[in-house]
């Protein structure tokens, strides 16, 4: 699957899921759902120079962790990314 995959067509079961998801983490990271689409988008469109991806399989997620200084909790984002195969340089 490509980069344009992503954009392929999905029934409204998963739409609406994909928009849940984006809402309940642009929720907690206390931005809008649009700029978490964004973030998503730009991420896959970065990775995706470097590597073949499932973007269907993405998984990014914002929670709260402990920061170093141990002064609190911060958010912190983590993505889960499937990596179908790296792309190879003509270098």
């Amino acid at each position: 699957m490509g980069f344009m995959d992503f954009f392929k067509k999905k029934n409204s079961g998963d739409v609406a899921k994909d928009r849940l998801k984006l809402l309940l983490i642009s929720d907690r990271a206390d931005c809008s759902p649009e700029v978490m689409e964004q973030i998503k988008n730009d991420i896959i469109h970065v990775i995706s120079k470097y590597m073949e991806i499932d973007a269907e399989g993405l998984d990014i997620q914002i929670t709260q962790t402990e920061s170093d200084a141990n002064n609190g909790t911060v958010p912190a984002l983590f993505a889960n990314i499937p990596i179908k195969d790296l792309k190879h340089s003509g270098k």
